[in-house]
Parts: structure tokens; C-alpha cells; sequence
């Protein structure tokens, strides 16, 4: 299994909309790196939601259900479908990640413009310890 990271302007879908739909076409990436990430998505693969704007916190976690297709709009480009897999207990904002030097080197705090970007099953794992901590 793979980990990844999705983030989403939480004003234009957020996990609340992702829970409400029960899945999601992820599509409208229109950066290469990132495309590349969706590629490589599998099924079964979790995603962390990220919330970007104000909030910048995980959130949540989807789950990748159908694999990288061409994007019905434009075939030049690709998406997966995700669903929600949990909520996290409590949201993980950038600043703790940033905070954290365990997660020094984790895409979200070295490239942090990617809208799709891979985490390791390490970096997975402190995230959802993270989420569990008062």
C-alpha cells in the first residue's frame, strides 16, 4: 500500500462535501509532478485530505476506490475516484507537521504548492499519532 496526500480549497470541496458524496472524481490537476502522484495512485491507496486556505490541516482520509483514467473533460490529463475512509480525531495543521522534526522532510513541508504528493508510511503513521494527542 501506498500514502498520499490530497489537498482541496475546503470552500470549494471539503471533507464534509466528500463524506455528503460518499466518493469523489479527483480531477482538475494541472501540474505534472502531481499528475504523475495520481498515476501511480492504486486502489486501496489512503490519501490524507488537506484542507489549504485558512484551516492547513489534514483532516481527514480517503481511500483511493478507481485508478488513474483519463479526466472525463480533458483526456489530456488524469483523476481517480476517492472515498472517505475516517476522519481524523483531531485536524493536523501544517504548523505542528512543520513543528515536528520527525516530518522535516516530507513533501508538504518541502514542496508545499504540490496539490498531490506522495508521504511515506512513516510520516503516515506520526500524522496519525499527531491526530490522536491532546
Amino acid at each position: 500500500m501506498n500514502y498520499w496526500l490530497v489537498k482541496t480549497e475546503p470552500d470549494t470541496f471539503s471533507w464534509d462535501d466528500l463524506v455528503r458524496d460518499k466518493k469523489a472524481v479527483w480531477d482538475g490537476v494541472r501540474n505534472f509532478q502531481a499528475r504523475n502522484n495520481l498515476k501511480a495512485m492504486k486502489n486501496g491507496d489512503l490519501a490524507f485530505f488537506y484542507h489549504t486556505g485558512e484551516e492547513k490541516a489534514i483532516v481527514g482520509i480517503g481511500k483511493i476506490i478507481k485508478e488513474g483514467y483519463p479526466e472525463p473533460k480533458d483526456k489530456d490529463w488524469l483523476a481517480v475516484d476517492i472515498a472517505p475512509d475516517r476522519k481524523l480525531k483531531k485536524p493536523v495543521s501544517l504548523a505542528q507537521i512543520k513543528a515536528d522534526k520527525r516530518l522535516t522532510n516530507m513533501v508538504l513541508v518541502r514542496a508545499s504548492r504540490l496539490s498531490v504528493q506522495p508521504v511515506k508510511a512513516e510520516e503516515f503513521d506520526i500524522i496519525l499519532a499527531l491526530s490522536e494527542t491532546k
